[in-house]
């Protein structure tokens, strides 16, 4: 809240809806005058909608934030919030398949009406392909030896559930590691399932267009691969390589970041566990 700065006047963003924690919050810093627009694609958030006259739920990706801004009319906006991942309540309803401590289907689409399911997936996609998701989004050492178990297992028999999946990789998870190594497996499986990456892409160039110059963008990232988009955009205006320079050596860059990232306090984290990779990014639109 601190980030965003509010002004009570002000139209603000939430990208990441979820339980509405955030927009409530907001919304108490807002006068009559003051606007917020919520984005959740999923079919849950929407039954914590806001009935305010403030307040207006778009359920849609965030991907597709400068569109839908455009349309309600909300272009500049004074301040964008993202609360990246999976929300608590998805995790915490098993047969979403975003949890390894439950048993269900492999699913782990955020939008409930999407195609791609994480059982497809892990049935479909050839060797390379799953070598290459589990390296890049799990960040797995063993990626290439998982792909290759999983192409083999899923000859025999499909691979339908989570317990299905984890017994069929189980001799490949370091002893004493388990937890995080399914943690790393499923994150691979749910940023393909909702193409994560280029979705954080579309939403970052697009906050520089929607924003008013001196408006915040504050982003809260869960993992190293979320961070780094987040960080190079807010410090470069690109997810790699070098800050631009025009003709006069001027760096060409649509954001200042505000000081380094924050994280969660010993404190906070002894009371909400989840909060222990959470990584807080804020910055002003130049």
């Amino acid at each position: 809240m601190e980030g965003l700065e509010i002004k009570p006047s002000g139209k603000y963003v939430d990208v990441t809806f979820g339980g509405g924690g955030h927009a409530r919050e907001i919304m108490k810093s807002l006068s009559e005058e003051g606007v917020l627009v919520a984005f959740d694609q999923d079919e849950d958030a929407q039954q914590n909608s806001i009935e305010d006259d403030r307040f207006v739920f778009i359920d849609q990706n965030f991907r597709y934030l400068k569109n839908n801004l455009r349309m309600h009319d909300m272009i500049p906006v004074d301040g964008i919030l993202a609360d990246l991942g999976v929300s608590s309540h998805q995790f915490d309803v098993p047969e979403r398949g975003f949890s390894t401590r439950f048993d269900a289907d492999l699913d782990m689409r955020m939008d409930q009406s999407a195609a791609l399911t994480a059982k497809q997936v892990v049935n479909e996609y050839p060797e390379e392909e799953l070598h290459k998701i589990f390296g890049i989004y799990g960040e797995i050492q063993n990626a290439k030896s998982l792909a290759k178990t999983i192409i083999t297992a899923r000859l025999t028999n499909k691979i339908n559930t989570i317990g299905e999946l984890k017994s069929v990789i189980a001799k490949l998870i370091p002893r004493g590691k388990e937890n995080k190594y399914l943690a790393q497996v499923f994150q691979a499986l749910r940023i393909e399932v909702n193409q994560e990456m280029e979705a954080l892409k579309d939403f970052l160039e697009q906050t520089a267009e929607v924003l008013a110059v001196g408006g915040r963008l504050v982003v809260m990232s869960y993992h190293s691969l979320e961070d780094r988009l987040v960080k190079n955009f807010m410090t470069k205006g690109k997810f790699s390589g070098t800050v631009e320079k025009d003709f006069f050596g001027n760096e060409i860059k649509p954001f200042d970041p505000i000081k380094k990232s924050i994280i969660a306090s010993e404190e906070e984290i002894k009371i909400n566990n989840r909060a222990r990779s959470a990584r807080l990014r804020i910055a002003i639109k130049k």
